[in-house]
């Protein structure tokens, strides 16, 4: 039988999920034509042609993100009918680099945004995700397949989205990097939305060098020639407020910046976002639920589905809550439905607020102290799951990127007690090759200190 290198790579990872998948749940739907994708990019590469570094390469795509012919559902049995006509923006962008779409992978279903007792990693269409470090231990939402999935090795590259933490959370929890770029960096059209100021979708992989290269194919870039630059000179600023919620965390954030400054960095400390800390939550979230439910209803009118609107996914979860609302309810919907627009005084003062506590509190401090970007613990170790009460509270690095549409950057460092912690590192919208030269130098400080992280043993507990 002949071969090549995308097929073989494809056979490889086929033969992975079949073996490992069963123990995470990552995976929610293999492409039936990848292999025969990618006999086609082994039969260009025998013609001399190569589309681009990541010709013949396999990628696995968030389960909201449009695949033509393959179930694209966001988690919900509401999409699960009938796949996408058409891909994504990005699908096209990645299928035209040459990759080839291994499959998609499980999320928190609706990306998180239905209750606020959610469990992330739980789907009615995917089922639970585990964490392939401790399988009793939550892969985090809401890219928790993606996640799981490059944590396990079942693939190389994974695709995300994000609008808050949804990308930085499980390449934190799952021991990968994670990147989520400056919002409109990366095409949104065809990806189940939340909120237009804040979602993007963006590479995990094993290192920083592959998520440079994802991000090029995704985006039209061009970050991942100059990763090698260094460092030196670069001035890392430490927001101490964002710190605290976890000594493990803390310890593996204080690790990186020793790295960092080794490598001839310099570390502005004690600093602080004082008007991120006093947003309040509930004006953060109104900002979210009013573009969910405008948003939701432009995207849902491009699918062949029963439900169009928001209303109509509150009722369909109400008709089927067997399987939607066993383990929680919709109340983040429910919100979402009773809000008035976007020409109603409290979503445009939700704006003015959130626009003062990201943007202009992320432009205000790295201009103050001429800062290339901001450092701190990504989150604490992946938390056991609990389906009955929910995700714990805890602690991140990612509202300030978040509500600035700004990129943030997340980099494995260490284990502790067997579980990956990460550092994030974010700065002003448009600086993905300056935060990407910085993970390049952390990454390597860090392989030169301890090596990679060890790949995952799926353990049943820690």
């Amino acid at each position: 039988m002949t071969s090549g290198p995308a097929q073989d790579e494809v056979r490889r990872l086929l033969g992975l999920v079949e073996e490992l998948d069963p123990k995470i749940h990552a995976v929610s739907a293999v492409n039936p034509h990848a292999l025969a994708d990618a006999a086609a990019l082994d039969a260009e590469t025998a013609a001399g042609k190569a589309r681009s570094a990541l010709h013949g390469h396999a990628v696995l795509v968030k389960d909201n993100i449009d695949t033509a012919g393959l179930a694209s559902t966001a988690g919900s049995l509401a999409l699960a009918e009938i796949p996408p006509t058409t891909d994504a923006a990005l699908v096209r962008r990645l299928r035209e680099a040459g990759m080839v779409v291994l499959g998609k992978t499980n999320l928190s279903e609706w990306a998180n945004i239905r209750d606020p007792h959610s469990t992330s990693g739980w789907s009615a269409h995917g089922g639970l995700t585990r964490n392939p470090y401790a399988l009793n231990r939550s892969a985090s939402g809401s890219s928790s397949g993606s996640g799981a999935a490059v944590g396990a090795r079942l693939a190389r590259f994974a695709v995300g989205t994000e609008t808050n933490g949804s990308i930085t959370s499980p390449a934190a929890c799952c021991g990968l990097v994670g990147l989520k770029p400056t919002v409109g960096l990366v095409p949104t059209e065809g990806v189940v939305p939340i909120s237009w100021s804040q979602d993007a979708p963006g590479p995990m992989t094993l290192t920083v060098a592959d998520a440079a290269a994802l991000l090029d194919a995704m985006a039209g870039t061009s970050t991942a020639g100059d990763l090698e630059r260094g460092v030196r000179g670069r001035r890392i600023g430490v927001p101490r407020d964002l710190w605290g919620y976890s000594p493990a965390a803390d310890a593996a954030a204080e690790h990186a910046l020793a790295i960092l400054s080794q490598a001839g960095a310099v570390v502005v400390d004690d600093l602080a976002l004082p008007a991120l800390k006093d947003l309040d939550d509930e004006v953060a979230l109104l900002l979210m639920l009013v573009e969910l439910k405008v948003g939701l209803a432009a995207y849902l009118a491009s699918r062949d589905c029963a439900v169009r609107t928001l209303a109509d996914v509150i009722a369909f979860n109400a008709a089927h809550a067997e399987q939607e609302l066993a383990w929680f309810g919709q109340r983040f919907f429910e919100q979402a439905q009773e809000t008035e627009g976007v020409a109603s005084p409290a979503y445009l003062e939700s704006v003015d607020a959130c626009t003062a506590a990201g943007l202009a509190e992320l432009d205000r401090t790295l201009g103050e102290h001429d800062l290339d970007a901001l450092l701190a613990p990504a989150t604490g170790p992946a938390h056991p799951i609990d389906l009955v009460n929910g995700d714990p509270d805890g602690g991140g690095a990612s509202s300030s990127s978040a509500l600035a549409g700004a990129p943030i950057l997340t980099v494995p460092i260490e284990l502790a007690h067997g579980l990956p912690v990460a550092a994030s590192m974010w700065g002003a919208r448009g600086s993905e090759t300056t935060l990407l030269q910085v993970g390049q130098a952390l990454e390597t400080g860090r392989d030169a200190r301890t090596g990679p992280l060890p790949e995952p043993a799926f353990p049943e507990w820690v």
